[in-house]
This record gives structure tokens, sequence and C-alpha cells, in this order.
């Protein structure tokens, strides 16, 4: 019996579920400050000293937490993410998503693919809904407490997590699997059978990547935020992603309608490719 094709819903987090940054919902008012002085803060820190932006917010999390008397716990960072605003629509969207699969003959599955937390998404009302999380993470001392980055994800530590997904790996961590040689036929989702959500440049990698082979890139925009509107349009004409549409997730927007379309093209290609396995 042939089973049935999976198709992987791949999503960045910030900017594309959520209309803010995961640090802006809890924790940074928690240190009393705004988020323009956190991250003005985070981004003085990065480039001062040449660093990685993602490993400077992570260090001044810590460090603010600290001076603030704030114990940066795995169950502090989960309520930080109860308080998460999501688009509209998010909340219903994987069970639409999963029926409409379902009906059509596929399998859906959604990962995250994001340059925040996965303390904080955990906490997040839609946490359960992914087949595995793909974020940035700390090391924690014998007390609990983040002390230190364990995981980072920038621009291309996320392409790294496409090869990943392609082969069913569930690690972070593993650096030997994910390079191994594997058959087209023996990869769990192929390049076609993703479809890649971002807003943004640390996105722009893997939006290249799935395009070049095969797959789909979507480019979500905040329509109340005119320039994010104007660089989805230009990730369009660079040809970085396939499709643009607004951030809303509702049965009847924009956004279902395309990946209902995306998912129906991607299983007649793999229906097609059973006519060319004729012995």
């Amino acid at each position: 019996m042939r089973r049935k094709p999976i198709i992987g819903l791949i999503y960045d987090f910030d900017g594309t579920l959520s209309p803010g940054n995961m640090q802006e919902f809890g924790f940074i008012q928690a240190i009393g400050q705004t988020p323009e002085e956190f991250w003005s803060k985070s981004n003085g820190l990065a480039i001062g000293q040449d660093a990685s932006d993602i490993l400077a917010y992570m260090k001044l999390m810590v460090d603010e937490a600290k001076k603030n008397h704030i114990k940066l716990t795995r169950e502090n960072f989960r309520k930080y993410g109860e308080d998460i605003k999501l688009y509209e629509g998010v909340r219903e969207w994987f069970r639409n998503i999963n029926e409409y699969g379902e009906k059509h003959g596929v399998i859906v599955e959604h990962y995250i693919n994001s340059s925040g937390l996965t303390e904080i998404i955990d906490g997040s009302p839609i946490a359960r809904e992914f087949k595995h999380i793909f974020a940035g993470s700390f090391l924690y001392n014998e007390k609990g407490e983040a002390e230190w980055p364990g995981i980072a994800v920038d621009y291309t530590a996320k392409t790294q997590y496409l090869f990943k997904i392609q082969k069913g790996i569930f690690s972070s961590r593993d650096a030997t699997k994910v390079n191994e040689s594997l058959a087209d036929e023996s990869k769990r989702i192929p390049f076609t059978n993703m479809i890649y959500f971002g807003d943004g440049e640390t996105d722009v990698p893997s939006m290249k990547l799935v395009t070049m082979f095969g797959g789909n890139a979507i480019a979500v925009f905040d329509p109340s935020r005119p320039k994010k509107k104007e660089s989805a349009q230009k990730l369009l004409r660079q040809g970085r992603v396939n499709f643009i549409t607004p951030a809303s997730y509702t049965k009847d927007s924009r956004t279902y309608r395309l990946v209902c379309a995306i998912i129906d093209k991607i299983k007649a290609e793999n229906e097609l490719r059973q006519f060319t396995r004729y012995k």
C-alpha cells in the first residue's frame, strides 16, 4: 500500500505567527524596560563587539534577569509564553489545515524554525500543534536557572534545520545523520513537500533554499504596517518566495486558500511521480 505523502508546514514565529517578538510579551516588562530600550541595548551589544545578534539578546536576557533578581527557569519562560499574542485565526489554523489535508489524502505536519526561544514557545497556546520546535534555548545550572545560551538559531542554522526536517531528525544537537547521504525516495519530507512561512531577514536563506529545490515559500506581512508589505513584495520580486499574503489565518483568509491550493498541487505532483515508476 502506497503511503500518504507528508507535507511539512514550517514556520518562523515572531512576525509570522505572532505580531511581535516573544520577549515582548512578559519578559521585557518584568525587567522594567520597553521593547525599544531592550532591543537598543541588544543591538548595541552586538554591534559594539561585532557579535551575533541572537547570542547578544540571549546574553542580555541573562544579565538583565540577574540585575532585576528574576529567575529564568523553564517554568517562568513558559509563563511568558502564555501571554504571547497571535495573529487572527492562528489558534484554529492547525486544525483546519490538518482536516483539509486528511480529506485530500495527505498528512500535514507543522514545525517551528525560529530565532526565538523554545522555552517561551513551549508555553504558548499553540505549542502542542508542532511536530517539533527548532529554536534557541539556554543551558541551565543546578538550580534550574538559565545561565548561558545553549542553542542560538541564526539564518544559517535555520537552513540546517530544513535538512533535519527533510530526513526526520528531531535533534538540534545532531551533526552526523543530517550530513549522511539519503536517496530521494527515502527522505521523510522532500523539499518539494515543504511550505515555508516567514517574514524577515533571518528567513531569506531558508526561503531561497526551499524554492530552489522545488518547494514553496510564503512571505507573510502585517497589513497594518506598510513597510512589512513592501518587504514582502521585495522578496517576491527577487524570487526569494513564491507567494505573499497578509498574516491572517482564518478559514476565509487568502492564506488558507493559498495553502490549500499548494497542498492540492503537491498531492497532484506526488501522484504524477508514481506514473514514472512503471515496470
